[in-house]
C-alpha cells in the first residue's frame, strides 16, 4: 500500500499555540501510522529553529525559499505582524502553487493565513484534499464570509479543536454540515510533561498566568485587581510567562500600582509546567480561546484552575465548573469572587476539581489525536 503524504502549512509570525499544534499532529502521525507521512512546508524559514527536534523525531521539511526571509521581517506589534503576513502571502503564491503541482500531496492542511491556499486550489489542484483548521472564534469579515463560501465545494474537511466552533460554524451555514468536523489538537505528551516537572520552580505562595502578551490574553484584568487580590491573601505572588506587544502597558501598569515585589513578567519559557507544578493555582483571563493549551496543560500538571468562561474551551473543558472556578468574561468582580471562592474550597473540592479536568485533558493526548485523525482521513 502506498504511504500518503499530508502537507502541513502554518506560517506564524511570534509563538502560538498553533505552532505546537503542527508539530504535535505530525509527530503523531508520523509515531503511530504506517499509511500516512506527514510534511511541514516551511514557507520563509519560520521554522526554522525547529527543525532539529523534527529532524529526530523523522518529519520532513519542505522549504520554500533557500535563504531564511523570515529573520529579516519586522513582527513585533500587531501591524507589523499583519504586514509580514501580506509578504509571506505574496512571496509564497507560486513557489506554493508549484509545490502543490509538482508533488501533488495526498492532504494538505492550513492551519494559518489560510486565505493563501484557499485561494490556490481553485488551480486545478483536484488530486490533493484540502483541509482547513479553523480554531478561536472568527471574525465573519464580509471578506473571510465570501472566501469561504466559495471555497466550500473545494474543501475536503473542516477541522476544529472545540465542539463550540464546530457548532457556530454549523450556525453560521458557511460550509455543509457534514464537512465540519471535531478534532482535538495533540496537547498533552505524558513523557515530556513529566520530565519536564523535575525541575520545579520553588516558591511558597503564587499562581501563573501563561500566554503571549496580548489583548486576547487579558492579563491586564488581573494586574489591574491584584490589589484586591492581595486582600484576601496579602502574601501571595504573581508569575506572567509570555511575551508579547502589551509587555510595556503591563510594565506599566506594575509600576504604577507599586507591585514589583508581587508581580514578575518573566517572559517566554519553554517549560511552564516547572511552574505549574507548584503553583498555588494557574488563571486562565483570556477574552476567548480554542480551548485554551495552557488549560490543558494546567490540568494535566494537578495544577488547581480558575478561568474565564470565554469562547469556546474553557467552558467546554472544565465542564461548568467540574474541573474548576469559572468567572464572567472580563468581569473584575467576578474574578474576584472566583478566587475567593477558591480559597474557600476544602482540600477534597480541590482534589475532585483536579481529577475532573486530568481525565478530560486525556482527550487531548498525541495518541488520541491520531486516531481521530486517522478515521476522518478514512
Amino acid at each position: 500500500m502506498r504511504v500518503k503524504e499530508i502537507y502541513y502549512w502554518s506560517p506564524f509570525t511570534s509563538k502560538v499555540a498553533t505552532i505546537d499544534a503542527v508539530i504535535n499532529s505530525a509527530e503523531s502521525i508520523n509515531k503511530y501510522s504506517k499509511d500516512y507521512k506527514p510534511i511541514i512546508i516551511n514557507s520563509i524559514g519560520e521554522f526554522n529553529e525547529y527543525k532539529e527536534v523534527l529532524s529526530k523525531n523523522g518529519i520532513e521539511i519542505i522549504n520554500l525559499f533557500k535563504n531564511n526571509i523570515f529573520k529579516m521581517l519586522p513582527k513585533k506589534n500587531f501591524l507589523l505582524s499583519r504586514f509580514t503576513y501580506l509578504i509571506i502571502f505574496v512571496l509564497s503564491f507560486f513557489p506554493l502553487l508549484i509545490l502543490i503541482k509538482r508533488n501533488k500531496p495526498d492532504f494538505f492542511i492550513s492551519h494559518l493565513i489560510t486565505s493563501l491556499p484557499l485561494i490556490l486550489f481553485f488551480f486545478n489542484l483536484n488530486k490533493t484534499k484540502h483541509i482547513l483548521r479553523i480554531s478561536g472564534l472568527p471574525k465573519m469579515t464580509l471578506f473571510r464570509k465570501l472566501l469561504w463560501k466559495i471555497s466550500a465545494k473545494k474543501l475536503f474537511k473542516i477541522f476544529c479543536p472545540t465542539k463550540g466552533t464546530m457548532n457556530y460554524l454549523i450556525q453560521n451555514k458557511i460550509f455543509p454540515k457534514e464537512k465540519i468536523n471535531l478534532l482535538r489538537d495533540p496537547v498533552i505528551n505524558i513523557t515530556k510533561i513529566n520530565q519536564m516537572k523535575k525541575n520545579d520552580y520553588k516558591d511558597e505562595n503564587f499562581f501563573v498566568c501563561i500566554g503571549r502578551l496580548t489583548k486576547q490574553k487579558n492579563f491586564s484584568i488581573v494586574v489591574d485587581n491584584f490589589k484586591e487580590i492581595l486582600q484576601i491573601d496579602n502574601h501571595i505572588k504573581l508569575y506572567i510567562i509570555g511575551d508579547g506587544e502589551h509587555y510595556k502597558l503591563l510594565k506599566n501598569k506594575i509600576y504604577k500600582n507599586n507591585l514589583e515585589k508581587n508581580i514578575f513578567l518573566i517572559g517566554y519559557k519553554k517549560n511552564v509546567f516547572k511552574y505549574l507544578k507548584n503553583a498555588r493555582f494557574f488563571l486562565l483571563s483570556s477574552l476567548w480561546e480554542d480551548p485554551g493549551w495552557v488549560l490543558i496543560e494546567a490540568a494535566a500538571s494537578n495544577t488547581p484552575i480558575i478561568s474565564s468562561d470565554c469562547k469556546n474551551g474553557p467552558q467546554e473543558f472544565l465542564g461548568d465548573n467540574l474541573g474548576g472556578i469559572l468567572f464572567r468574561n472580563n468581569d473584575s468582580a467576578s474574578l474576584i469572587n472566583a478566587i475567593k471562592s477558591f480559597y474557600n474550597l476544602s482540600k477534597e473540592e480541590i482534589l475532585k476539581k483536579k481529577i475532573f479536568a486530568k481525565k478530560n485533558s486525556k482527550n487531548f493526548t498525541s495518541f488520541s489525536h491520531y486516531v481521530n485523525f486517522e478515521k476522518l482521513l478514512s
